[in-house]
């Protein structure tokens, strides 16, 4: 039931980016390190940039399990389900980089999230990710559930932290500048916003 495609094009770019919310795993190298899953959502974080990359928004949070693993290993799986219409599940495997604020690369790559000021999401990177796998499943066992709206919350609570503060929140979380294995994590203090 499952095909294996050499691009993220048609049909298969249609659906991804049609998706409220996608799933993000990755893991480090060592054998008892532990595997993150992380749930993304907020319409609009995610882009296709071409046949075989895309690349989402990094947001304030709580850990950085993602960007340290993919700063040791890149390895990474993206994964969205259809929780309406036809049945469908797409993994896009493959390798992921962080790009900071302070990457050459950052201003251009903001401009792939036309929908969204990142200002009051405390924007922490741009994970781009290389598709080396790209496939897609039945998803029959996936339920239907209705899409209603983005949580306003993460927008309210990030929206009153300028560059300083935000890295001051991140300094005092256990699981931002290491992980949860040791790893290094998002590098801190956060670089300025660049002025757009």
């Amino acid at each position: 039931m499952g095909k294996t495609y050499e691009r993220i094009d048609g049909r298969l770019r249609d659906f991804i980016e049609a998706q409220p919310m996608f799933f993000v795993a990755t893991a480090p190298l060592s054998g008892d390190g532990t595997v993150n899953l992380s749930p993304k959502g907020l319409r609009g974080c995610l882009a296709v940039l071409d046949e075989r990359t895309v690349a989402y928004l990094d947001f304030a949070g709580s850990n950085a399990e993602t960007i340290a693993h993919l700063r040791e290993n890149g390895r990474i799986t993206l994964m969205w389900c259809a929780f309406a219409g036809p049945p469908n599940i797409v993994r896009v495997h493959g390798r992921g980089e962080p790009v900071f604020r302070d990457d050459p690369r950052w201003p251009g790559l903001l401009t792939h999230f036309p929908g969204i000021d990142p200002g009051p999401h405390g924007l922490r990177a741009v994970i781009v990710v290389r598709a080396e796998l790209i496939r897609d499943t039945c998803g029959y066992a996936v339920p239907f559930m209705t899409y209603d709206a983005d949580r306003d919350l993460h927008e309210r609570r990030f929206a009153r932290e300028d560059d300083a503060s935000l890295s001051a929140y991140f300094a005092g979380k256990d699981h931002v500048a290491t992980s949860i294995d040791g790893l290094p994590g998002l590098p801190l203090p956060l670089p300025p916003t660049p002025a757009v």
